[in-house]
C-alpha cells in the first residue's frame, strides 16, 4: 500500500473518534423513572390450512320419465261390426223330449227282462241256448266275484255246464295225458261269446247297472262298486299266463289232477283257461280287452 493510502485511513480514524467524545460530552439522561414496557410476548398463530376441497368428476344427471303408452295408429281400413240381430223365440211350440228312462223290473223277475234285451243282439237266439234259465243276473254276480279272486265256480254257474268229459290218452294205470281234441268241446261257448257285439253289451250291462249293484249288495259288498269288481275279474283273465301242452294228468280220486305241480298250483282260473286250450284263450282275452276298452 501507498503512503498516501495509509495517511488517507488515519485521518478517517482520528474523524471518526472524535466524533465519538462529542457525543458523550453532549448527552443528557432523562429525568424521573424510566419505566421500560415489555411488549408481551406475541403468540404464533398457526393458521390452519384446510385442505382444498377434492373436486370429484360429476356425473352426468339421468332424468327418469315414465314411459308413455305409443298411439296405435290405424294402418287400414277400420273395422265396423255389424250389431247382433235380436231373434223373437216363440213360446207357442215346446219342444218334445222322448223319454228315455227305462224302467227296471225287480231283481227275483230280472230274467225274463233279460232274455228278451238279449234277443235283439245279432247272435242272440244261439247265446239264448247257452245260458241259464234261473236268476240268470244273481248267478252271472257269483261267477264274476269269484273270478276277480281267482276262483272258478263249480255250481251256479250263469250259462250251461258242458256234460262232455275231457278226452285223455292212457299211458298207464296212473299216468294220461290230455288230447288236443278236449279243447275242441269248448268252441261253441267261445264262438258265441267273441260274436257278441261289444256295443250291444255294453249296452244292457249299463242298462242294468243298478240291478247288478243290488245283487252284489245281497252277497255282502254293500260298499263295494260292481264296476270294479268286473274289472279285476277280466285283469285275472288277461294276467294269465300261456301254458304249452302236451299236459299229463293223474286221477287219484274221481277228477283228474296235473302231474306237473307248476301248473296244479296255479288258480282255478288259470287252470280253466289250460283246459280251454291256447286258442280258445286269445279269442277270450282279445274279446275282454276289447270290452275294457269300453267299459
Amino acid at each position: 500500500m501507498s503512503k498516501s493510502g495509509l495517511w488517507a485511513i488515519a485521518a478517517i480514524a482520528c474523524l471518526t473518534l472524535l466524533y465519538l467524545v462529542y457525543l458523550a460530552a453532549t448527552f443528557e439522561a432523562p429525568a424521573g423513572r424510566t419505566t421500560v414496557v415489555i411488549p408481551p410476548p406475541v403468540r404464533e398463530v398457526v393458521e390452519e390450512v384446510t385442505p382444498p376441497p377434492t373436486i370429484r368428476p360429476s356425473l352426468p344427471q339421468i332424468r327418469l320419465q315414465t314411459e308413455e303408452d305409443e298411439p296405435v295408429i290405424a294402418t287400414g281400413e277400420p273395422i265396423i261390426e255389424e250389431l247382433p240381430v235380436e231373434v223373437a223365440i216363440s213360446t207357442d211350440e215346446t219342444p218334445v223330449v222322448e223319454d228315455t228312462l227305462i224302467e227296471l223290473p225287480s231283481l227275483n223277475d230280472s230274467d225274463s227282462f233279460i232274455i228278451e234285451k238279449i234277443q235283439a243282439f245279432q247272435n242272440g237266439v244261439e247265446l239264448i241256448q247257452l245260458l241259464s234259465n234261473d236268476q240268470l243276473l244273481r248267478s252271472f254276480v257269483v261267477f264274476v266275484e269269484n273270478i276277480s279272486r281267482g276262483e272258478f265256480p263249480q255250481t251256479g254257474l250263469p250259462y250251461r255246464r258242458i256234460d262232455e268229459e275231457m278226452a285223455v290218452t292212457t299211458v298207464d294205470d296212473n299216468l294220461f295225458v290230455m288230447d288236443e281234441s278236449a279243447h275242441a268241446r269248448f268252441d261253441r261257448v267261445v264262438d258265441t261269446f267273441v260274436a257278441i257285439d261289444t256295443d250291444q253289451a255294453l249296452i244292457l250291462y249299463r242298462t242294468l247297472s243298478p240291478l247288478f249293484q243290488q245283487a252284489y249288495s245281497e252277497i255282502g259288498f254293500r260298499n263295494v262298486n260292481f264296476d270294479d269288481t268286473l274289472r279285476q275279474a277280466i285283469n285275472n283273465v288277461l294276467r294269465s299266463p300261456n301254458v304249452d301242452g302236451p299236459f299229463q294228468l293223474v286221477k287219484p280220486s274221481v277228477m283228474f289232477l296235473y302231474a306237473d305241480s307248476s301248473i296244479e298250483n296255479l288258480n282255478n282260473v288259470n287252470k280253466q283257461l289250460v283246459r280251454i286250450g291256447p286258442e280258445n284263450t286269445e279269442k277270450l282275452k282279445a274279446k275282454l280287452r276289447e270290452f275294457t276298452l269300453l267299459l
